[in-house]
């Protein structure tokens, strides 16, 4: 085979076609052509002839030439994979030769002439294996960022699938509550409905049953006159002297008639239409107020510790030890079980209390809009914290202040004056004073709750906003 790879292509080459055998055949002359190419040099020139010696030849004497074809074939496959190879190195597109060389300065790859010429002298030159070490360990940090990378865009991509989940949820859960707070108002109207339609039909039964009462005591008292007078005037139509003899009685009769009182209308015999429809949607609504209540702060369940468990009217934190299914979505505070109110206060008074009871650990004030909610939170006015806390069951402290209070409060009210620059907490049972901040507030503030870790079971009660006392006050317009 080595011999054969050294045959020059023109040996290998048809005398016919002058190209590559494609289906050698030999004549008995042994000289070699194209099956195809002698064939059609046969029909052009109307006779069978070898192209070489002109010696008489028969298409029966067509022989395949083994020999020749593998020679053939073992030459171009050599020849395919040479210009394969030729294709698969990088060769100067001026000079043609091999790029063997990096310069690092302009950072491209050189040939052997490239090197020498003056663009390129002076300029620090490496081999292109080396060059490549150096680049891909260049590469490596740029590489392991952008792994970084694809791995958090992934974190986010799973925590924005459970997130759509959690919305979807949000949506379904408030619905509902939506909907069941909506059937009360509307069994209430029903009920208050119903109960007026009473009133309003037993008054409408009650006042005409009187008045038929009334109507049959004028039927009578008709009739009777009527009887009354027919009397009378038969006694009118008789003879002189039959008429004067029943004179006396028929006149005491008439007179006696005369003197009876005549039946009257009632007063107030008609419905009273003013005391079922005067200002009947206000009475309602007034009345509805025993039904509803107002919180004046209501908590933010999208800032909540994944731990923290909130009653349906978001009033009440527990802390849980079973997880709830929420994104940790940037509001959210982690690792802290805190939760904030669900709105920031830039001006004016605004007062909240929180019912405590028996627990032994809480927290509760106020913090900036900015506070850090992914991380460990120092409960302290630098971390624009303003807050009361609870530890062990005695130790109160209000930011960095030890208090020693004379009883453990059972609730306690929480004063926001922003304007004044003042947190105040007060015992909401008398309103005795505990302590306040004094402070230039620059931004939003939110009420602030953590019910704290639970004390071997002595911590587990929750933490409750109480409603506020609602009243309706009535002013002239005038």
């Amino acid at each position: 085979m080595a011999a054969q790879a050294l045959i020059p292509e023109d040996d290998l080459c048809c005398s016919v076609c002058f190209d590559i055998f494609k289906e050698p055949v030999v004549l008995k002359c042994s000289h070699s052509f194209c099956r195809v190419c002698l064939e059609q040099y046969w029909e052009e020139k109307s006779s069978r002839e070898c192209p070489i010696c002109r010696r008489k030849a028969s298409m029966e004497e067509l022989l395949i030439n083994l020999a020749l074809r593998s020679i053939v074939e073992s030459y171009l496959k050599q020849k395919t994979d040479r210009e394969t190879a030729h294709k698969s190195e990088a060769r100067c597109s001026l000079h043609g030769e091999k790029l063997l060389l990096f310069c690092k300065h302009d950072k491209e790859t050189l040939c052997v002439v490239c090197h020498t010429s003056k663009k390129h002298t002076n300029h620090p030159v490496c081999p292109v294996e080396e060059a490549v070490l150096d680049l891909k360990e260049e590469l490596k940090p740029a590489l392991n960022l952008m792994k970084e990378k694809l791995k958090m865009s992934t974190e986010n991509e799973q925590e924005c699938k459970k997130t759509v989940e959690h919305i979807r949820s949000q949506t379904q859960h408030t619905e509902g509550q939506i909907k069941a707070e909506f059937e009360k108002l509307h069994q209430f109207l029903r009920e208050e409905e119903e109960a007026r339609l009473a009133v309003l039909k037993e008054e409408g039964e009650l006042k005409s049953r009187i008045m038929e009462e009334k109507l049959a005591d004028i039927t009578r008292h008709i009739s009777t006159l009527t009887d009354k007078i027919t009397t009378i005037e038969k006694a009118m139509d008789t003879e002189d002297t039959s008429f004067l003899k029943s004179y006396k009685n028929t006149a005491c009769r008439y007179r006696a008639q005369c003197t009876l009182q005549d039946p009257e209308l009632l007063s107030g015999a008609l419905i009273d239409v003013a005391k079922h429809l005067g200002n009947l949607k206000f009475r309602v609504w007034e009345k509805m107020l025993g039904l509803v209540q107002y919180t004046p702060v209501i908590l933010d369940p999208n800032t909540a510790h994944h731990k923290l468990s909130l009653s349906d009217d978001l009033t009440t934190m527990r802390l849980t030890s079973t997880a709830q299914n929420c994104p940790d979505n940037p509001e959210r505070f982690n690792p802290c079980v805190d939760v904030l109110g669900s709105e920031g206060f830039t001006s004016g008074k605004h007062s909240w209390e929180v019912k405590v009871g028996s627990k032994t650990a809480w927290t509760i004030g106020v913090v900036k809009e900015s506070i850090i909610r992914k991380g460990i939170i120092t409960l302290n006015t630098e971390e624009g914290l303003w807050v009361f806390t609870l530890r062990n069951g005695d130790q109160y402290k209000a930011g960095g202040t030890v208090l020693r209070l004379k009883r453990k409060p059972k609730s306690i009210r929480v004063q926001l004056d922003y304007d004044r620059g003042k947190v105040s907490f007060f015992d909401s049972s008398d309103m005795v004073h505990i302590h306040t901040f004094k402070h230039t507030f620059t931004e939003r503030l939110f009420p602030f709750f953590c019910p704290h870790l639970k004390d071997g079971g002595r911590n587990d009660a929750p933490l409750q906003i109480c409603p506020a006392k609602v009243s309706v006050t009535v002013t002239s317009s005038q």
